[in-house]
């Protein structure tokens, strides 16, 4: 997610969007005489007046095709070369609109010529808008210093150098370098942390993420979330990286951040959380609350200890929060690479039987509830397992699969990549499937996994124990 901290340049986008749709309309009314004659094959009042019919017309398709190629959205990095790009699509995709507009009402008579002459008008001034506006606020950033971004580099590879550089000689992209960090320091990380608690003006933390360690990273994004700075990473130069990250280019260096994928948009959210709740209180209800009952008789009458077992799992942005699971051990304690295995002795009797059928998960629906998981996502690591399975699997891939809510079942699960992790392959294709859900997200496949999920149950998964 990208945070917007006491900026008001945001403004300006709205500001052209209806700039552009009035310039569209005014030379309208200018250039088409709509009025000449009626239409004859229409009655309704909207249709016989022209110019009301093309003012809401070309509203509805501006917005549509501004959308769709992102026509506002330019950035203090982006080139004029892309914005001159972007006039070009949209100059294609509207002309198609308004030629298409007067081919369908043929007795609106305007020359071809006309036409192109009104298109040639607008998008002249909504060009001339768009520019002026972008050199503009590139002066205010150089000479009067305003609309400045305070960012903060944490690292010293080939990038994070060049990065430094930019940010110093082109004063025009308004990035104000407070400090940075050389991460062959041994106490560069306490450093930093001390310098962001003593700074809370910072905009931007961009990480050279090879310098690195999962956990550091881990810190930088938790810290990134609760504050609402955004944080961006630094790829070496020298190496490819993943097209799993959005990937902006300053000046034609590469910096990742996190994309905002089908998934976390505001609508897709919304649905998912809708989702998530209503299903969960129905199976809180009509489920859990007569199974809980009965297993608080099995497990208790079998071994000491609470009916309900919590421990910490990495969520959203890596945030730490307590899954809870019915217990079906006979100890608490969470001990590193003590995964589960086949005929453990450390599982109860009943626990053999809840784990068999995933009744244990059940507690999870509370998870839902309080909005630290959903029904389907990711599977959740122990906090011990985090930092050793980002070794094995590249960093970008593995911080993609954490901007999601964690979920009680997965693709990866349903699969077959669940429970016990024997060999790095099986994290590996776990994370994969992850990440093809992450990217190909739709409600019905939510509700495909918990099919699959439910069928699974029902037959058993040889990974169940």
């Amino acid at each position: 997610m990208e945070y917007k901290r006491g900026r008001y340049s945001w403004l300006l986008r709205p500001f052209l969007m209806v700039f552009d749709i009035a310039v569209i309309n005014i030379l309208a009314f200018y250039y088409f005489n709509f009025n000449e004659e009626n239409l004859y094959f229409f009655s309704s009042a909207l249709f016989n007046n022209k110019h009301l019919l093309y003012i809401i017309y070309s509203i509805f398709c501006w917005m549509i095709t501004s959308s769709f190629i992102s026509f506002y959205k330019v950035y203090r990095y982006t080139k004029a070369l892309n914005i001159l790009s972007l006039l070009a699509k949209q100059f294609f995709l509207y002309s198609i609109i308004v030629y298409a507009f007067i081919g369908f009402f043929r007795s609106i008579n305007i020359q071809a010529f006309v036409t192109l002459k009104y298109l040639l008008y607008v998008f002249s001034l909504i060009a001339l808008a768009k520019l002026l506006s972008y050199y503009i606020l590139k002066s205010y950033r150089s000479y009067l210093k305003g609309n400045l971004r305070n960012v903060v580099i944490i690292g010293k590879n080939s990038g994070a150098k060049e990065l430094e550089s930019i940010f110093n000689s082109k004063k025009q992209l308004g990035y104000n370098l407070l400090a940075t960090f050389n991460t062959k320091k041994s106490n560069f990380l306490d450093e930093s942390f001390t310098y962001l608690e003593n700074h809370k003006n910072v905009d931007e933390i961009y990480c050279s993420i090879d310098d690195l360690t999962e956990n550091q990273v881990n810190k930088y994004v938790k810290y990134a979330n609760i504050n609402h700075c955004n944080i961006k990473f630094i790829p070496n130069t020298k190496k490819l990286f993943s097209n799993k990250l959005k990937t902006d280019y300053y000046n034609y260096l590469p910096v990742l951040s996190m994309p905002v994928v089908a998934l976390n948009q505001d609508v897709n959210k919304f649905l998912k959380r809708c989702f998530d709740v209503l299903f969960s209180a129905f199976i809180i209800v009509f489920i859990l609350s007569w199974v809980y009952i009965i297993l608080f008789i099995l497990i208790k009458l079998e071994s000491k200890g609470p009916v309900i077992y919590k421990h910490k799992r990495n969520g959203l942005n890596y945030k730490e929060f307590y899954c809870f699971k019915f217990r079906s051990l006979k100890t608490l304690k969470e001990v590193k690479g003590t995964y589960v295995k086949e005929n453990d002795t450390r599982v109860t009797n009943i626990g053999k039987f809840i784990r068999r059928t995933s009744i244990d998960e059940l507690p999870q629906f509370v998870n839902v509830l309080l909005g630290d998981m959903s029904v389907v996502g990711p599977r959740p690591h122990m906090l011990s397992y985090t930092e050793d399975y980002s070794k094995k699997i590249d960093k970008y891939n593995f911080i993609f699969r954490h901007n999601v809510k964690p979920g009680i079942t997965g693709l990866a699960q349903v699969t077959g990549y669940r429970g016990e992790i024997k060999n790095d392959e099986d994290i590996i294709n776990r994370v994969k499937f992850d990440i093809f859900y992450i990217e190909n997200w739709s409600l019905f496949l939510d509700i495909k996994i918990i099919f699959q999920t439910i069928v699974n149950i029902v037959k058993g998964q040889k990974q169940a124990y």
